[in-house]
């Protein structure tokens, strides 16, 4: 994971990483704002834009770095997170399929760099849209602007509740919470209790603390890097209180 010392060594390696697959036009049907894009405004985007794919792992953006692409979301995630002086890590929230990154955004917006950082956490295919024709399109398309701003709000919501969460949340309601995120709907998160510190923006020792209590209560069980939920009743129940 990069620091503000080496993102920019980091971020060149990842633009290495791109592999390009044409700007043809099925993709942005798969954006209710942008299939209702006049044809002539549909042209330009597809036109101007890319379809990359980067692997697991990459580092997208971080610190230091301006964005040269609003990137829309096709196939993966992306996980944003933001790291303190002190050097603790909290994820800010994550993009997937059918979304784009509000941080992108603003800083597209602002021409300011990234205060954050973002990493593939699957195989991620995504269009890119380059800042001159995001520039473009923001000024003269009514409907394109639209998508931009609805998307940007709806995810600035989100980040006042990882903000309300973290100032505050119970830290059970919020583990419970993020382990049934996490879990996707199965029985198992693969995470060790670093990460989730760092997904609930807290100290490793208190998320122990509080998995060594859900396992006395039989709702969990700990293996080494993963956790089994053997009682998503209660925990469901425990998320649902916040």
């Amino acid at each position: 994971m990069t620091r503000n010392g080496d993102t920019d060594g980091t971020l060149h390696a990842t633009n290495a990483h791109l592999r390009g697959r044409g700007g043809s036009a099925p993709w942005i049907d798969r954006f209710a704002g942008l299939s209702r894009l006049p044809d002539d405004i549909k042209k330009t985007l597809t036109d101007s834009s890319q379809v990359v794919s980067v692997p697991a792992g990459t580092v997208v953006f971080g610190p230091g770095h301006i964005p040269d692409n609003l990137l829309l979301l096709l196939e993966g995630s992306v996980r944003v997170s933001q790291t303190s002086e002190q050097g603790r890590e909290i994820v800010l929230y994550r993009v997937e399929a059918g979304q784009s990154c509000v941080l992108t955004t603003a800083c597209l917006l602002a021409h300011e760099a990234y205060a954050a950082e973002g990493i593939a956490e699957t195989d991620v295919k995504a269009v890119a849209i380059p800042r001159a024709t995001f520039d473009d399109l923001v000024s003269r398309a009514p409907l394109f602007r639209d998508f931009v701003f609805t998307a940007y709000s709806r995810r600035i919501t989100d980040l006042f509740r990882v903000v309300d969460e973290v100032a505050f949340g119970r830290i059970d309601m919020r583990l419970a919470e993020r382990l049934l995120t996490l879990s996707r709907d199965g029985d198992e998160v693969k995470a060790t209790h670093q990460q989730l510190a760092t997904e609930l923006g807290t100290a490793r020792e208190v998320i122990s603390r509080q998995l060594q209590e859900f396992q006395r209560r039989g709702w969990i069980e700990q293996e080494r890097g993963r956790i089994l939920l053997h009682d998503r009743k209660h925990l469901t129940a425990l998320r649902d209180s916040l």
